[in-house]
């Protein structure tokens, strides 16, 4: 009878675990009180904000051992090999890889669709875009692709030596992409990736100007995968939970990777996209994150203008290409820096308990999170959130 009892209070105490996980997908940090930074984000508070950005995504879960997958931002709905747009980058830490970033830093601009996935799995990335590129309406004379995939090492949940990402994920993703709301959390590329010891994942925010500095937006997204010391809105979380880098075995290891791509529709140069994209970084560094020495953290910015746009092939040997001053870039860098700071801790908010590879990797514990939030008064009034 004991044993019976037991064994119901067991099965119910898992189905509770269950129901929580369950009602935590979809959910946000804004959707807890968190408001992170002043300036009011776009409609749907993510990189698809950015007019003509979409994203489309794969997630690969088979048994406790693969968990891995794709995601793939398209710039803009048209041939983007024959319209490239200007894009800059910046490396906070170089222990990673992604294809693609010479010629990023060469010529000032990306021809393809970028995409995201797992440490193994680029070249067969690679290879994908490259196929879908060269498949585009008015690019059968094409010889040369310079395909943009970047990564993050799932291997702690994921089979990452089996390579489970197929080119046929890769083409899904790309050609599955839409606007508007965007999945966070145990998605995508997201699927297998740990950030600072709890479920990461993907993440996105955005962040828009007022018409006085140009009206301009910024949306970001994260494949978030490192570790540091967790701050949430400026709350000392990882160190409240005396959860935080080398506190102990679960934490020891704080490589991973961290890849941010940027996105704004306003009209910069290569140039000014590189310190937009720099900037991206003090938004990771916001959330607790050291760029240890094994974790490459990669911040890709572009412009969506039309003004600034690339043509593959022109009647003219100049390019006339109105972008913003200097002097207007400030606003910019700040809707950077909280868009990134914000899609880092949504990816926490959305990420879910997996049990993985090598061990079962926690999602963040809102039920000690959200009091130590409250304590440090980092929650907003109910009724008084900015959207």
């Amino acid at each position: 009878m004991i044993k019976t009892i037991l064994n119901c209070i067991i099965l119910c105490l898992a189905a509770l675990t269950i129901f929580a996980q369950e009602n935590k997908i979809g959910k946000r940090s804004r959707d807890y009180g968190i408001s992170i930074g002043v300036l009011p984000t776009g409609k749907n508070n993510a990189i698809t904000d950015v007019d003509g950005v979409q994203v489309g995504q794969v997630t690969i879960n088979k048994g406790d051992t693969i968990h891995t997958g794709v995601t793939a931002i398209i710039p803009h709905p048209g041939n983007v090999f024959q319209q490239k747009v200007p894009a800059g980058l910046f490396v906070g830490n170089g222990f990673g890889k992604m294809a693609g970033i010479s010629q990023i830093n060469e010529l000032g601009n990306i021809e393809t669709p970028i995409v995201l996935t797992n440490t193994l799995n680029v070249g067969t990335a690679m290879q994908a875009v490259v196929n879908y590129t060269l498949s585009q309406p008015g690019n059968a004379k094409i010889k040369s692709v310079n395909a943009i995939v970047g990564e993050t090492n799932d291997a702690t949940l994921n089979d990452i030596r089996g390579t489970h990402v197929r080119e046929s994920d890769v083409l899904n993703a790309i050609q599955n992409a839409k606007p508007g709301r965007v999945q966070e959390g145990n998605v995508g590329a997201g699927t297998g990736t740990v950030c600072f010891g709890f479920k990461g994942g993907i993440g996105t925010a955005s962040r828009v100007l007022s018409e006085k500095l140009g009206g301009y937006t910024v949306g970001v997204l994260v494949q978030s995968n490192y570790g540091g010391v967790l701050q949430i809105n400026g709350a000392p979380i990882g160190q409240e939970l005396q959860q935080f880098s080398f506190s102990n075995a679960l934490l020891n290891n704080v490589d991973g990777s961290c890849m941010v791509i940027i996105a704004t529709d306003a009209p910069l140069s290569d140039r000014n996209l590189e310190r937009l994209a720099a900037r991206a970084f003090l938004g990771l560094g916001k959330t607790g994150g050291i760029a240890s020495n094994g974790s490459g953290e990669y911040f890709l910015a572009f412009s969506t203008h039309k003004s600034v746009r690339v043509p593959y092939q022109s009647a003219s040997t100049e390019l006339n290409q109105p972008t913003l001053h200097n002097d207007a870039m400030s606003p910019l860098f700040m809707a950077a820096i909280e868009a990134t700071e914000e899609a880092v801790i949504n990816s926490l908010f959305a990420g879910v308990t997996v049990k993985g590879h090598q061990k079962t990797v926690p999602c963040l514990p809102l039920d000690k999170v959200l009091p130590l939030l409250k304590k440090y008064n980092a929650l907003s009034p109910v009724g008084n959130i900015k959207k």
